[in-house]
């Protein structure tokens, strides 16, 4: 979508690079598999978070509302000190994937507040305690709960209580292209005088140990500045308004010594974390020479209750102005125009609340985006000069992922705990970003599928913990949702993604089709423990399971890639031949889903069936999102469409003549919407649909249904129904079951830190309910349902549509007690105004009171509530677009 004014100016002037610099610093680098070098894969025990402040990283950096330029060789992030912490506050601390209750997690708050997309202006909120932060504590009480308490947060400890902690704020104007003026507002909101270290930091990106050809750059000391000198960043500056107590120098590089015992002699005098050590402990740790690789400048503020101090600093040029009117005008501006920038994206009569809700979100996203390296085959084999890693990861994680070189700026899930791209959510992240920022969407979406990304044998990337896993196939979705949103006029870009899916889709048929029978496998597919046993793991049979959802994806693949070559077909007619293949193709595995045995005539609903060789097939009856997923597989394709493409009307033609009983059941003819077209004659239009209109109606009476899926605040993905009775089934005198679990979850699958047994999904629910409008748009309102179900009250599909975005917005919108769902027991959210008006954008919600669950920085698919609110709806494919 385009906007006007100065940052639109900035966004279309790629060639300027306004994107060269912005907020790519990791929110965590430790714990990761980039990082992990041992024998078993143990990722959080090989680099925990002990060793962050000490260690080197290989791959990426990390630290608090950080800035790097696009290739992370300088960064700059803040670190505070209250007087009473063990170590410094360097980045955000949390629990690793075995001490937390539920799996790693966030135990701090932060908030990416609000940033443009060239990051022109950015704004960053961290609340910090005054007394000793709680480590032990929160580890030792996280560790002693099970999976059926609640986890244990910072709040929970009582450290925020009278308001001893530190609000403070960062602030970041951009004077050009590769220059910050920042302003860091400290406000003391507790009841007397506090004292606070801050420490603006810049270091470099330890290069030079890993290739012997590279020399250590180096931070100097010039006219009270910080310079760092770098043969391809050039002189870079830190400059302050006020000079601070002392200038402070290490190097980025590895404490031997107190992580491994080494000889100091054949260690580092000034290592990574000879800051940390002079400032808690005053040790002699720092560089008297004025010089390294890592340096700091070190404020000390006393600050009265209820004062805020404020420092000033200038990052970049190293000729730059710090104080004065140029300073404040740079800010002034910046913020105006961002203010501009979402004032025109902002719909007319949306709210407040819901303008503040989609700022954050978007902001939230911008934030997120993260320098991501990777080199798979240089991490298997060892650097030159290194200790050889252990043999058996050359069989181990991703071995069979060499070609996979990432180096590039990616939008992350959430920086904290999910500090690595997932290929799906990546999908959704792009359907969001391309209303502030379409070209970095398009980018994205092509990077996936770029060599050094996608498998020679066309799969794509899943995530760092296992590329080989199976993400569902959204990326042709979004790659149509992102052509729209940015006028529908990007040819170029649709040809290109189109040609290496083309190669993904092919994977998808040669690999997860087994029998060749049109119905799919695929694994867990991004729905984690949704079914009664884990769908990627090795069955207690000698079987298969043939999946609704896998085959609902892939018939709502085919339409996507139908949907794109009609686009084409438009200016080449030689995609007309793609078209008709993928059509034919959709109503194949169409068919296949409803007379294979995997819809459920008595129970009206579709479900998992397992294979067992040698007996009968035994469906998996547990009624979750997986059931609800084909009617997701369902478009619009209308007579002007047909009437412009001759070669694959004709096809279509002899299509439906000769192939008429099994293409009845998915190609539904009508009158669009059961309205005229203006001039009195009625609009002949096709619906192509895995589930027909009947079905769709008995689909939708389990939806809406309070007592299974529907909930105040949308979709669940298991239905409630077995809260009470849990689905059981016996599987070679095994037994397993799901039940309703609306919060986190019970169990230890994929690390227990995800549940899709009952809560509310943003994707799932962002799907759904297009899926509804396009019905809508086919069938008018001449069909009504009743909504909720059992309530006497017939609604339109629009109507039913309208209701369900509402329902996933009120999630972060105040209720009728000035509540907030997202953080429902969390009484300083609820009550206190510094911290009501800030959102986190949790992973996903509890299923029967909206609480925010998983990761608390999952902006990137929960951040599709932009969408909701921008359109005031969510159609895949709006009206006029070519379908």
């Amino acid at each position: 979508m385009r906007t006007t004014g100065a940052e639109q100016t900035r966004l279309d002037d790629l060639a300027a690079g306004w994107k060269k610099w912005g907020p790519y610093l990791s929110e965590r680098a430790w714990g990761t598999v980039r990082e992990d070098y041992s024998a078993g894969g143990t990722a959080w025990d090989y680099f925990p978070h002990d060793h962050a402040r000490s260690r080197v990283y290989r791959w990426n950096e990390d630290g608090l509302a950080g800035l790097c330029d696009d290739q992370q060789r300088l960064c700059f992030a803040l670190a505070f000190w209250n007087g009473a912490d063990p170590i410094l506050k360097e980045r955000i601390f949390g629990l690793n994937g075995q001490e937390g209750n539920h799996g790693e997690d966030a135990k701090e708050y932060w908030f990416g507040v609000d940033s443009t997309p060239t990051h022109s202006w950015m704004k960053w909120r961290y609340f910090y305690p005054q007394t000793e932060f709680p480590y032990d504590l929160l580890l030792q009480e996280n560790r002693a709960r099970g999976r059926l308490d609640a986890e244990y947060e910072l709040l929970d400890t009582g450290i925020f209580d009278d308001d001893r902690y530190w609000d403070i704020t960062a602030e970041y104007a951009k004077v050009d292209t590769a220059e910050f003026c920042i302003r860091l507002s400290i406000h003391n909101p507790g009841p007397s005088v506090a004292e606070l270290h801050v420490l603006p930091t810049m270091w470099f990106r330890n290069t030079w140990a890993w290739d012997a050809r590279r020399s250590p750059p180096a931070i100097v000391v010039e006219d009270g500045a910080l310079v760092a000198d770098h043969h391809a960043v050039g002189r870079i500056a830190l400059r302050s308004e006020h000079p601070p107590a002392e200038l402070l120098f290490c190097d980025n590089e590895t404490n031997h010594v107190r992580l491994f015992g080494a000889d100091p002699a054949q260690s580092a005098p000034f290592p990574k974390d000879g800051i940390n050590d002079y400032i808690v402990a005053g040790t002699p740790t720092v560089n008297p020479a004025r010089t390294g690789t890592k340096a700091a400048m070190h404020f000390r503020l006393q600050v009265q209750a209820g004062a805020t101090a404020v420092i000033n600093l200038r990052f970049g040029a190293d000729d730059g102005v710090v104080a004065g009117s140029e300073f404040d005008q740079v800010m002034r501006a910046r913020k105006r125009e961002a203010d501009e920038f979402y004032a025109a994206l902002t719909p007319a009569g949306t709210s407040v609340e819901q303008a503040s809700i989609m700022r954050q979100a978007l902001g939230g996203m911008l934030w997120s985006k993260q320098f991501y390296h990777y080199d798979v085959a240089r991490w298997l084999d060892g650097d030159p000069g290194q200790p050889p890693p252990p043999a058996q990861r050359l069989n181990g994680r991703n071995h069979q992922w060499r070609h996979v070189n990432n180096h590039e700026v990616i939008s992350m899930p959430d920086t904290w705990e999910y500090p690595w791209y997932a290929a799906w959510d990546l999908a959704f992240h792009c359907v969001a970003l391309a209303h502030v920022d379409t070209q970095f969407a398009k980018d994205q979406l092509l990077l996936m599928c770029r060599e050094w990304y996608m498998h020679p044998n066309g799969q794509l990337p899943a995530y760092e913990w296992a590329f080989g896993d199976v993400n569902p196939p959204v990326h042709a979705w979004a790659a149509i949702e992102v052509f729209v949103i940015d006028g529908a006029s990007d040819f170029s870009f649709l040809e290109r993604v189109l040609h290496k899916l083309l190669i993904n889709f092919t994977w998808w048929v040669n690999v997860k089709d087994v029998d060749g029978n049109n119905v799919f496998e695929g694994g867990f597919l991004g729905l984690d423990n949704i079914g009664p046993i884990d769908r990627s793991a090795q069955l207690p049979v000698s079987g298969k399971i043939e999946q609704s959802d896998g085959t609902a994806w892939m018939a709502m693949y085919c339409l996507d890639l139908l949907h794109i070559t009609l686009i084409l077909a438009e200016n080449d007619n030689s995609y007309e031949d793609l078209a008709t293949k993928f059509f034919e193709h959709f109503v194949l595995i169409s068919t296949a889903i409803n007379d294979q045995g995997l819809w459920d005539e008595v129970d009206g609903f579709y479900y998992d069936v397992l294979q067992i060789t040698g007996a009968p097939d035994l469906p998996l009856r547990a009624r979750s999102f997986v059931g609800l997923l084909p009617m997701c597989a369902a478009t619009i394709l209308s007579d002007e469409t047909l009437k412009r493409l001759p070669e694959f009307a004709a096809r279509l033609e002899w299509f439906l003549k000769n192939r008429a009983p099994i293409a009845e059941c998915v190609v539904h003819d009508g009158v669009l919407g059961g309205n005229d077209d203006g001039t009195g004659k009625q609009p002949h239009s096709r619906l192509l649909a895995m589930v027909s209109p009947d079905r769709l109606i008995r689909l939708l009476k389990r939806a809406l249904d309070e007592a299974e899926f529907l909930s105040p605040h949308g979709v669940r993905a298991l239905s409630a129904a077995y809260h009470d009775q849990p689905f059981a089934v016996e599987i070679a005198g095994i037994s397993f079951e799901v039940d309703y679990e609306p919060g986190e979850s019970t169990s230890a699958l994929f690390g227990g830190n995800s549940n899709w047994r009952g809560p509310i999904w943003f994707p799932a629910n962002f799907l759904l309910i297009s899926a509804i409008r396009r019905y809508a748009e086919f069938l008018g309102d001449e069909v009504t349902v009743e909504h909720p179900t059992g309530s006497g009250v017939q609604h339109t599909l629009a109507e039913i549509g309208k209701d369900l975005s509402d329902r996933l917005i009120s999630l972060f919108l105040d209720d009728a007690d000035g509540r907030r769902p997202i953080y429902r027991d969390a009484e300083k959210f609820q009550t206190d105004p510094a911290w009501h008006g800030l959102m986190t954008f949790f992973e996903y919600f509890h299923g029967d009171n909206g609480k925010g669950l998983g990761a608390s920085h999952q902006t990137g698919w929960t951040g599709l509530v932009s969408n909701l609110i921008i359109r005031g709806q969510v159609d895949g494919y709006p009206k006029g677009t070519p379908m």
